[in-house]
């Protein structure tokens, strides 16, 4: 078993700078966990005080119901792949990985095994005789991988390990650490800034604002349902449009009119809406960049924008788009839907006329910023 429980958490720089507060969470075992936010957040911080880098400074940190607030982290049982590798550049790729192994005091016949076993599934047999200067970002960071993975820990944390590679081996190695896991049978906690890596990689994900979390949740369910304007904002990219607008209720009836269009929302949101007794109201709706559609121009559901940016991105288009009053959306076309004609015809200073359905919508409060469906 390898389960994390974290209960009313908190991390306190000198007097009163609070990077982590009032921290809950309960992680299955072998769950992949993923604690996701903007720089600053608390995320990282979060990950050292259970790997006991950091002191904590309220609350507990349990691994497998035992309290390790007081636990050095040799003696936590865990293993952590840092953002910068921090592998020993005098030692070969097989002696870094042996490294904690050799500490211990493990057999030598044992320590071979377990390394090449790592190598192999990692796919860096081949350079077990190298040093680190000789490998490329990517080994570098499978050879950290591997050093933890010898280790044989309860629970595995990793520190941001792909930041400092390129998108393309980015690419790679997160396709890499999805195939890992189905070979390790352990807990993963990752931090990551990148809400890519949190969607693809995450069983469920933690998103964290300012040393608090906002919500916990499947990928599908913080993509879907955020609970606040800033997980709406911050999951999906481009990120998603807001804009304050009327919700009309008439005749049991409801309408939203973002700039002078009137779409009504029907179907389940519109059930949810009446079971929470909304009436009329401002609103800010959110409205993803995929989920826009073009429009009729003579339709009461059609929004005119005019092009300011056109972004060719091969199956799509993003097109950065300005509202009579001045507001900017984004709005993303897959290429395939759309003729030659139709394509010339998505310039700068062109006007295009778009809409989108109700089961697409989100509506926030414009004071609370919270969900009005959760």
């Amino acid at each position: 078993m390898a389960t994390v429980k974290l209960t009313n958490v908190k991390k306190i720089y000198g007097k009163d700078t609070v990077a982590v507060d009032n921290f809950n969470l309960d992680i299955a075992d072998k769950e992949f966990i993923v604690f996701v936010g903007p720089s600053g957040c608390g995320k990282s911080t979060t990950l050292r005080m259970i790997a006991g880098l950091e002191d904590i400074s309220g609350g507990t940190v349990e691994i497998d119901g035992v309290v390790v607030n007081d636990l050095q982290p040799r003696d936590r049982d865990i293993a952590m792949v840092f953002q910068n590798y921090a592998l020993y550049p005098h030692l070969t790729v097989f002696e870094n990985m042996a490294f904690s192994l050799r500490l211990k005091k493990v057999p030598q016949d044992v320590v071979y095994e377990k390394v090449t076993a790592a190598a192999e599934i990692l796919g860096i047999t081949e350079y077990l005789t190298r040093k680190p200067r000789a490998l490329s970002g990517g080994q570098r960071q499978r050879v950290a991988i591997g050093r933890a993975m010898v280790r044989d820990s309860k629970v595995f944390l990793m520190d941001e390990p792909l930041s400092n590679l390129d998108a393309k081996l980015r690419n790679q190695m997160r396709a890499e650490i999805i195939l890992l896991r189905q070979k390790i049978d352990t807990t993963f906690i990752y931090v990551t800034h990148d809400q890519t890596e949190a969607m693809t990689l995450g069983d469920r994900i933690v998103i964290m604002k300012d040393g608090f979390i906002q919500q916990v949740g499947t990928p599908t369910e913080v993509f879907d349902m955020p609970d606040n304007l800033f997980v709406a904002e911050f999951i999906g990219a481009p990120k998603m449009n807001t804009f304050k607008t009327d919700l009309i209720c008439e005749n049991g009836r409801y309408y939203v009119t973002p700039y002078g269009a009137k779409i009504e929302v029907s179907g389940a949101k519109a059930e949810m809406l009446k079971a929470k007794n909304i009436g009329s109201r401002e609103i800010i709706l959110g409205v993803r960049p995929e989920h826009f559609v073009m429009a009729d121009k003579n339709s009461n559901e059609a929004i005119a924008c005019t092009i300011r940016v056109n972004e060719m991105m091969g199956s799509e288009l993003h097109l950065h788009v300005e509202e009579a009053n001045g507001d900017r959306l984004i709005v993303r076309i897959p290429t395939i839907t759309l003729s030659d004609e139709q394509r010339k015809s998505l310039v700068f200073g062109a006007t295009i006329y778009v809409t989108f359905e109700s089961k697409v919508m989100h509506f926030f409060d414009p004071e609370t910023e919270k969900n009005l469906l959760v």
